[in-house]
């Protein structure tokens, strides 16, 4: 009797029914997963530079806008500096132009007084003055001297001051007989600066008075007839 193991024989069947594994396959699987897995990794090392690189560009702008801001407050606060700077100056000249306006009045108000009382000192006894204007720099006078030795002393006295020029006379008349009195009238120029010794006459520096008027009443040096001639001092 033959015994037949089909069991056995199935098994066989079917193990040889599967297909055999290929060597160049397998092979050929590893190195095309490992060219993805570079790319892979190269995309995402590209993605983590691009968004470094964006966080790093956001940041400088944000910095670099921060500081034109601080520039435009730290540029405003300057303006305003500035403006104040130039209104005080605008204030200040403003106040030194009323200042020097107000030393010129001071200066041509004292200047007739100061005239008048320079001639009053060059008025000898026996000589009085009528009237007296003070024009442009120069000044003009008539008066009356009960004789002509009198009145040549007050011309010599302008012709000396230090503040007065050349005097210019014009004309010495007898006025009446008893008593003499004769009456004169000249003109010459004044500086508020003294001349310095043997300096012409004229060339003194100063400020002079422009179109002040003043007019001295006929009461300035009068003397007395039987008063001795003489400069007062």
């Amino acid at each position: 009797m033959i015994k037949i193991n089909l069991v056995r024989e199935g098994r066989a069947v079917r193990g040889a029914g599967a297909p055999a594994a290929v060597p160049g396959v397998a092979a050929a699987a590893g190195p095309g997963n490992l060219n993805n897995i570079l790319i892979i990794g190269l995309v995402v090392v590209g993605a983590v530079a691009s968004l470094g690189y964006w966080l790093y560009a956001k940041r400088n702008l944000a910095n670099t806008q921060a500081t034109m801001e601080q520039r435009k407050l730290e540029a405003q606060k300057l303006e305003s500096a500035i403006a104040a700077v130039n209104d005080f100056q605008k204030k200040k000249d403003s106040l030194q132009k009323r200042i020097d306006l107000i030393n010129q009045l001071k200066q041509n108000q004292k200047g007739p007084v100061r005239i008048m009382d320079q001639v009053s000192r060059d008025l000898p006894d026996l000589v009085w003055l009528d009237t007296m204007n003070i024009t442009s720099g120069n000044i003009s006078l008539n008066g009356r001297g009960l004789n002509p030795n009198a009145i040549a002393l007050f011309i010599a006295n302008v012709k000396q001051d230090p503040y007065f020029e050349e005097p210019k006379v014009g004309t010495i008349a007898q006025q009446s007989v008893n008593p003499p009195v004769y009456t004169f009238d000249m003109t010459f120029g004044f500086s508020y600066a003294p001349k310095t010794p043997g300096q012409p006459a004229g060339a003194a520096t100063g400020t002079s008075t422009t179109g002040t008027t003043g007019t001295a009443a006929g009461t300035s040096g009068t003397a007395s007839p039987g008063k001795p001639g003489g400069t007062k001092k």
